[in-house]
């Protein structure tokens, strides 16, 4: 069943300032012949193309199966993995092509927080002493002013202050997480990177940690880039919601549109896949199942990328339709469903 697109109305983010502008962003990773002479003979199309906004104190989750790109996305947009091409503009400022000694200073508004909290921390130095790392490395406040200020980043996160002296591993996987997080705030950062944050914890503790990062986004007026697979989490958190497959965005809206009105094949097989509480609902659901494994992004295939694990390819379409998947690659577009989705043929269809 397709779905009328509703009456146009103003995203709830259109009227605050953007404060990070990605734009055709490229990563590739050069893939080398072995032997004595070294010869470059393909490439790892890891990022191709990806294009988004975040607002000032707003949330953008960033979704998709493993593989397709989230992180490598995060961590170009900060040159820890220098783009191939595109540009990235932190309030009005292009980061693509600056040096380290020039990305410096930017660092202290552009902080990132890893997926895993056993390996971000280093296992030698105190909580105390790795919170306080970025206030040295900037040269930022006195020795007793940063003990202090490390106090208080350990209180706002809710740990203990006292704690400070022990070592990362006397702390829960949640704790270190959250130690993480004091270390990414303690710059005062206006954009934060949150690459899976709560993908390692249990999920009584994964609770905690959100709540914690939507606490602080209202009090510090933050900007989160939130990147994530468990789309329940997503739905929670995020304001709008960008969903890649091998190296592209194939959908981005708002997320109750998108949750509800899902228009590109792979959103529509990944929603479907959410599990329901209400049995009834779930036994009438309809389930879309994503059959084959994901192309190397080495060698994407031409056209639309999907199109290989595609249920609307394989089963709706005519030859004709079918070689235009096949010939030509869509554009993330709006095609008249009320936001844009990266399909030739995308329709609202209703899961439940």
């Amino acid at each position: 069943m397709t779905a009328a697109a509703p009456a146009s109305e103003a995203s709830p983010v259109a009227d605050r300032e953007i404060v990070l502008e990605v734009t055709d962003l490229v990563k590739h990773f050069p893939i080398y012949s072995r032997g004595l002479i070294r010869r470059q003979v393909g490439a790892v199309q890891a990022v191709s193309g990806v294009s988004f906004t975040v607002h000032r104190n707003e949330t953008l989750g960033l979704v998709g199966e493993s593989g397709c790109g989230k992180s490598t996305t995060g961590r170009a947009i900060l040159n820890l993995h220098e783009p191939t091409s595109g540009s990235v503009r932190f309030q009005g400022r292009e980061l693509v092509g600056l040096t380290p000694n020039q990305m410096r200073p930017i660092r202290r508004d552009l902080q990132i927080v890893f997926q895993d909290p056993y390996a971000s921390l280093n296992p030698r130095m105190t909580v105390a002493n790795i919170v306080a790392e970025p206030f040295q490395i900037h040269g930022v406040d006195g020795k007793d002013k940063s003990h202090e200020r490390v106090r208080e980043l350990l209180r706002l996160v809710g740990l203990n202050p006292e704690h400070g002296n022990r070592f990362p591993h006397e702390f829960s996987g949640g704790q270190r997480q959250r130690i993480g997080i004091a270390r990414a705030l303690a710059l005062e950062p206006k954009v934060m990177i949150l690459d899976e944050p709560v993908s390692a914890l249990d999920v009584s503790i994964q609770a905690g940690v959100i709540n914690l990062l939507e606490d602080l986004r209202d009090r510090l007026g933050l900007s989160y880039l939130f990147i994530a697979h468990d789309l329940s989490v997503v739905r929670h958190i995020s304001e709008r919601v960008a969903v890649m497959y091998l190296g592209k965005i194939v959908e981005i809206a708002e997320t109750d549109d998108l949750f509800d009105r899902p228009a590109h094949p792979y959103t529509q097989a990944l929603l479907s896949a959410i599990p329901l509480p209400d049995p009834d609902r779930e036994r009438q659901r309809k389930r879309i199942i994503i059959t084959g494994d994901v192309p190397s992004p080495a060698n994407p295939p031409s056209g639309c990328r999907f199109r290989t694990r595609c249920h609307k390819f394989a089963m709706v379409l005519n030859d004709t339709q079918r070689e235009k998947c096949i010939g030509e690659e869509p554009a993330l577009v709006d095609r008249g469903i009320g936001h844009p989705a990266a399909c030739h043929y995308a329709e609202v269809v209703e899961l439940l």
